[in-house]
């Protein structure tokens, strides 16, 4: 495994920010680490970077623990945090001279690697302006291309496309996945629609504990039934959709508008048009409520603060 988390514990005197979790992300995957502000997500990624110590439990990258081998974890890992840090008064292709010559790169290679990054993040236009004169979205490309610099085996990104309009987000996005598909990434943020996109696994953590981590495929199946919205010309019969065999459950929406909640494995539209017909009900709307990322972090971490 890339990147190993065993029985991490963080405490900040009173508070436990992280409480005792596990997980493992392979080389080749995308993992999204989502949870509310203050659930012990950018901890979580500060430990993994070396930039933390844990109180108790283990991190390895590349099978090497982040407190006894520090400066080994920091060669093979590629971090941006939650706020960027850049010397602003640099150009940005000094700034990734700068960037590079910390990890070692020198010479010929060095100024080959910028370039290639340079090009990668689509900063060519950019490098000879200096980074207080940058927006934010090519502030995050800078931030992106030092994390790169070194070809990491290992990229954490926390909130990569925090503050980014819309199409800054969809460039930035394209940028993670082009370079992902040789590494192991872990990132963090708050729009479910840019996991969705970019995600394989998704691992959600709410005070300071997992509550989910799974296959994004798998989490987007609804837990049980399916649920289904139904709207008739006429006042619905609460009763009478309830006793439909492989009803679950009937909420009233408007009085001409209803979910209709399946059990588990059972397709009622075959169901729903039968009784339609044979109550010379006109059926206006019949449709399959989808499962989305925004319902499932709402449901997890909504449930487990009770």
């Amino acid at each position: 495994m890339s990147l190993q988390i065993q029985n991490l514990t963080k405490i900040y005197g009173p508070q436990k920010a992280v409480d005792a979790i596990s997980f493992s992300v392979r080389e080749g995957e995308i993992v999204g680490f989502l949870g509310p502000n203050g659930a012990g997500k950018s901890t979580t990624m500060k430990i993994a970077t070396g930039y933390l110590p844990p109180t108790s439990g283990v991190v390895r990258v590349g099978g090497y623990d982040v407190v006894a081998h520090p400066l080994r974890v920091k060669r093979m890992t590629g971090y941006l945090p939650e706020h960027n840090p850049l010397y602003l008064d640099m150009f940005v292709h000094e700034y990734l001279h700068f960037a590079g010559g910390l990890y070692g790169l020198k010479g010929t290679p060095l100024k080959k690697r910028v370039e290639e990054i340079i090009d990668l993040c689509g900063l060519t236009q950019e490098q000879n302006k200096k980074l207080e004169s940058l927006s934010k979205g090519y502030r995050q490309r800078a931030g992106l291309a030092q994390s790169l610099l070194h070809d990491p085996e290992v990229l954490i990104l926390d909130e990569p496309t925090s503050g980014l309009d819309p199409n800054q987000i969809i460039e930035v996005r394209k940028v993670i996945k082009e370079i992902s598909r040789n590494k192991t990434v872990l990132f963090s943020s708050h729009i479910m629609q840019e996991v969705q996109a970019l995600c394989d696994r998704v691992i959600v953590i709410n005070k300071g504990k997992i509550v989910a981590d799974d296959q994004l495929s798998n989490l987007l199946k609804n837990k049980g039934g399916s649920t289904l919205i139904v709207e008739f010309k006429e006042e619905i019969d609460v009763a009478e959709l309830s006793a439909i065999e492989g009803v679950a459950e009937v909420i009233a929406i408007t009085a001409f508008k209803c979910k209709v909640v399946t059990q588990q494995g059972k397709d009622l539209r075959g169901e729903l048009f039968k009784y339609a017909s044979e109550r010379n009900r006109s059926l206006i709307e019949l449709k399959v409520e989808e499962y989305s990322m925004e319902t499932i972090f709402k449901e997890l971490t909504t449930e487990h603060s009770k």
